[in-house]
């Protein structure tokens, strides 16, 4: 459930970027798992996938770095890089 509330949440971040834009649909997302940000880029995926449905996101690809370092100071996070919008 904790995974869920963080999707939600950068879903929500993605849409506020891509209204920011008057885009139409996000075309693709970049997200940075940090080393110690406990989700495998797969589970993410399945995540994303799900809360995206019916908004701006669905359908967009998702490019995922996973981080290794454990001394990032953004090791536990989960960061959006990059959202690309079709206007």
């Amino acid at each position: 459930m904790h995974e869920s509330s963080l999707i939600n949440g950068l879903i929500r971040q993605v849409e506020t970027v891509a209204r920011q834009n008057n885009a139409r649909f996000v075309q693709a997302v970049r997200i940075r798992l940090g080393a110690l940000s406990q989700i495998s880029a797969d589970h993410f995926r399945e995540h994303f996938v799900q809360a995206s449905a019916g908004t701006m996101a669905q359908n967009a690809r998702l490019d995922i770095d996973e981080s290794s370092d454990l001394h990032d100071p953004h090791a536990c996070e989960i960061l959006i890089e990059s959202v690309e919008v079709a206007e």
